[in-house]
């Protein structure tokens, strides 16, 4: 027994040994060298792009070669209730660059599929008071670490992630409006209508949580940090869309915010600009920080006062 035993035990290592010796004589340096499997008539660019090898070591791979990485799968409206581990979002409008182009509003509600007439981001006109100089003031969702909204949804339909966003999942919401009436920043809006400007084959896809889409009759919707663009590693589209850099965007845990352009070191935009929150006796605890509109980059201009 103890013979046959042995016996197979040699048999099945051989066999083992055999097998990785064919695999390593089949593995190139260079996994993304060129060979006879490249599909037909990609020429080489001349550009060169290092990489990192499964092995370790740093490759130089022709640009022609590299496949584009696909879009990540769409998560389920239960995974995007948990959010990103290890982020803490937060946003910072810096008043003094803002001259209400509102090329913020238009990107969102375009990427939101919103209603006609729907705003989830406004611009107010603002004086402090009646010898102060007015300015423009970009509001969103606050994404509040205490959301009042979420504590008076009867059906944890808002509710509010381990990375700081507050969301909607409209397949729950019964359009109670009761945190419309919670939040003291009047984010939210109520979906009185149908969108009838989307798509059919929009509005027959399942609502998800983190493109907010599609938007249903009867239910409560608001600024939602575009969740969706920020898995991928991209910016909010209000912040992409800003020409001036009025929105930043980042992760507090890591002390850093951009806007695509500029990257700054949030404790110290709050320490040398002297950041503030709205409402902060309110204890809500926005994750959304202002910047005062001093040395402005534009006069105050309204257009629709002038042509009156």
């Amino acid at each position: 027994m103890k013979t046959n035993e042995n016996s197979r035990r040699e048999f099945i290592t051989s066999g083992l040994l055999a097998s990785l010796a064919i695999a390593g004589c089949a593995v190139k340096s260079n996994p993304f060298e060129p060979d006879a499997t490249a599909a037909v008539g990609v020429q080489p660019t001349g550009e060169k792009v290092k990489l990192l090898s499964v092995n370790g070591e740093v490759i130089e791979v022709d640009k022609a070669f590299l496949k584009p990485v696909p879009d990540l799968p769409t998560i389920t409206n239960a995974a995007a209730r948990v959010g990103i581990a290890g982020k803490k979002f937060v946003m910072v409008i810096d008043l003094s660059r803002c001259k209400s182009l509102k090329k913020c509003q238009s990107a969102c509600n375009h990427a939101h599929q919103l209603n006609p007439g729907q705003n989830w981001i406004k611009v107010y006109p603002m004086q402090d008071a009646e010898h102060t100089a007015p300015y423009w003031e970009p509001t969103t969702c606050m994404h509040c670490d205490e959301p009042p909204c979420v504590k008076v949804c009867p059906v944890d339909a808002t509710f509010k992630r381990q990375d700081g966003i507050v969301l909607i999942d409209s397949d729950r919401c019964i359009g109670c409006r009761f945190c419309m009436a919670a939040c003291p920043y009047s984010s939210r809006v109520f979906n009185w209508e149908e969108n009838t400007t989307v798509s059919k084959e929009t509005a027959a896809q399942p609502y998800s949580c983190e493109t907010s889409i599609p938007q249903k009759k009867g239910t409560v919707s608001k600024c939602d940090f575009c969740p969706d663009m920020v898995r991928k590693g991209e910016l909010p589209h209000c912040v992409s869309a800003c020409p001036n850099g009025v929105f930043m965007f980042g992760d507090i845990l890591e002390d850093t915010v951009t806007n695509g352009t500029e990257t700054f070191r949030f404790s110290e935009l709050m320490r040398d600009k002297a950041g503030y929150r709205l409402m902060e006796d309110l204890g809500t605890k926005p994750s959304v920080y202002y910047l005062p509109p001093v040395n402005r980059n534009f006069p105050y201009e309204n257009k629709e006062e002038t042509t009156k």
